[in-house]
């Protein structure tokens, strides 16, 4: 008998590592107990002072690209700027609006509208540098994509913040 054989008629047996799913699916999938996001730094499973989910944390980035955009129109037009497709302006006044608000307030108008802010796990403000850290990072775009299990980006882990709901 092959050990897959075994495998598949040992009720007992229950090894997934072979199994799609168990890969596929993260650590969840097979089984493994890794509590709520924000657990391990404390925070509540929901409400305020919670970690921010996916949907909510997306739609303020795309918020503040709108406003980005919107306000490098603004100031090409005043100046007599022509602004042509691959001008890095949009992305310079996104990542000084990032910066500058995440910093000063904790929160990006974006964030604001969607009830969302950053602060350190400790619940202090990011402040200048953190926030600097964190958005050269976020303006990499690929630390971004990473997430842990607390839903925190490469960029938040590198400037030890998280994004909680209001």
């Amino acid at each position: 008998m092959r050990m897959d054989d075994a495998r598949a008629t040992d009720p007992s047996h229950n090894d997934r590592t072979g199994s799609v799913g168990a890969w596929l699916g993260g650590l969840r999938s097979a089984g493994a107990d890794l509590g709520y996001p924000g657990e391990r730094l404390g925070l509540p499973r929901t409400g305020s002072g919670s970690v921010a989910g996916y949907g909510r944390r997306l739609g303020a980035l795309f918020i503040d690209w709108v406003v980005a955009l919107l306000t490098m129109s603004v100031v090409a037009g005043v100046a007599g700027w022509h602004l042509s497709r691959g001008n890095l302006w949009p992305v310079a006044a996104f990542g000084v609006e990032t910066w500058l608000l995440t910093a000063l307030l904790g929160l990006t108008i974006g964030k604001r509208l969607l009830g969302l802010r950053v602060v350190r796990p400790d619940g202090r403000p990011a402040g200048p540098l953190w926030a600097l850290i964190r958005t050269v990072l976020l303006l990499v775009v690929v630390p971004a994509l990473l997430w842990d299990r607390d839903y925190r980006g490469l960029h938040d882990r590198a400037a030890h913040t998280v994004v909680i709901r209001s």
